[in-house]
């Protein structure tokens, strides 16, 4: 499974079960470590925000010339 498919799977994991949506939103590691399998590094932080009629996020990805290691590249792609 690839990045997108995963982000895609839990998108829709999350639309369609609020009990999931609740533990992903409040621990989103563990979470989709126990439903999906997929464990992200130990240095990854990761940040789940839910989007609203009035809530809208724009994510900045980091820009590739301030990835200095394979190390780097590899973290960034996680997910």
């Amino acid at each position: 499974m690839d990045a997108q498919d995963l982000k895609n799977q839990i998108i829709e994991k999350a639309w369609s079960d609020p009990s999931f949506k609740k533990d992903l939103l409040s621990n989103p590691k563990a979470t989709i470590k126990d439903v999906f399998g997929v464990e992200a590094p130990e240095e990854i932080n990761l940040h789940i925000l839910e989007e609203t009629a009035n809530d809208l996020y724009l994510v900045l990805p980091q820009n590739p010339s301030d990835i200095s290691s394979d190390e780097d590249v590899e973290g960034a792609r996680w997910l």
